[in-house]
């Protein structure tokens, strides 16, 4: 088997980073642990620990309305001897880390953002390796913090990220069952589902692996997704004792709100397509405003909560212009796409400027 030397560097160099700032400085992940911008109440790995200490000790984790995660994390982090809990879990995310830079990597090899079954986008030439985006998400920063604090969304975002990865490689029900592990794990990739079946169908159909029409796929794999999901479910009533009680817990909170410790919220999935990028207008100001809210945020909070010169609203007015900067990001790659799309429509207008009239 050959190994590609420059993926081993990066992917090398990226778990050394992240296990030396693990060992070298135990306080920071205790620190990111307990930071806002990094975790909720949701996902955060305190109240795993919590409900991790109520579950060995036979008391039910879901009683105190402190914990919300789903039982089969904490059926895993039960398997890790306490001597050893805080390396192995090191090693864990560390792991997950690699592997999420491993599936956005399949993605950006897949080529389906620049060439589908349907449309051949004319800016298909202008691409990133898939090193280079590997690279970008194991070097971010906020990666690397996110790690670091340890909070449970890296098991759902590795999740939709092999979801997307087997669909863009032509396997569609492993796709399924594990978007069904990242929908088990947090209900809103739930809505992935639609989008998910579609591109396994599209490219099954481009590598003509597939000759059933798109209803039959889409009941066909629609329901090894409900099947897989209804399995995660089965097993969570049987480890927690022959309980329902935890749905209410896990995914009644994202409904009800009963928990209103405050975070940064409205943290969105999105992809952003590489090869529409000089298309978009605003990606000075989305930049500089991201940039702005991750630097006054963790401020703002601390003159709030700990320094008690702020109020609620400083916090609250700094999630604000975060969510405007990725709204931003979000609207303006869809002009670029759909720009794309049209400039393939009307050639003779490329190039040229768009007015409303």
């Amino acid at each position: 088997m050959t190994i590609d030397r420059r993926k081993a560097i990066v992917f090398g160099s990226a778990a050394f980073l992240r296990l030396f700032l693990f060992l070298a400085f135990p306080p920071l992940p205790d620190l990111l642990t307990g930071r806002v911008e990094i975790s909720t109440p949701v996902t955060s790995f305190k109240r795993l620990q919590e409900g991790l200490f109520l579950y060995t000790h036979n008391v039910s984790p879901y009683d105190g309305g402190v914990f919300y995660q789903a039982p089969l994390l904490l059926s895993l982090f039960a398997l890790i001897p306490a001597p050893i809990f805080s390396l192995a879990t090191s090693i864990l995310y560390i792991s997950l880390d690699l592997l999420c830079a491993h599936f956005l990597a399949q993605i950006a090899d897949s080529d389906e953002s620049r060439s589908t079954r349907l449309f051949q986008s004319p800016r298909r030439d202008l691409r990133w390796e898939s090193i280079t985006v590997a690279a970008a998400y194991l070097f971010n920063p906020l990666t690397i913090a996110t790690c670091l604090g340890r909070p449970t969304s890296v098991f759902t975002n590795c999740a939709i990220l092999s979801a997307i990865a087997m669909a863009c490689t032509s396997r569609p029900l492993t796709a399924m069952i594990a978007l069904g592990l990242s929908s088990y794990l947090s209900l809103y990739p739930t809505l992935l589902l639609p989008p998910l079946v579609l591109l396994s169908y599209d490219h099954l159909c481009r590598d003509k692996k597939s000759s059933s029409t798109l209803p039959h796929f889409a009941l066909y794999h629609a329901s090894a997704f409900s099947t897989s999901l209804a399995t995660f479910f089965f097993e969570s009533y049987f480890l927690t004792g022959r309980s329902w009680e935890f749905m209410f817990s896990t995914y009644g909170i994202h409904l009800l709100l009963p928990d209103l410790t405050p975070n940064a919220g409205l943290w969105w999935y999105f992809f952003i397509e590489i090869h529409v990028f000089p298309l978009m207008r605003y990606t000075f100001f989305a930049m500089a405003t991201l940039l702005y809210a991750t630097l006054l945020g963790p401020a703002f909070y601390y003159l709030w909560i700990y320094a008690g010169s702020g109020n609620a609203n400083f916090f609250y007015a700094i999630t604000l212009v975060w969510s405007l900067g990725l709204s931003l990001i979000v609207t303006d790659s869809l002009f670029a796409v759909l720009r794309d799309e049209w400039e393939v429509e009307r050639p003779e207008m490329r190039g040229r400027d768009v007015r409303q009239i």
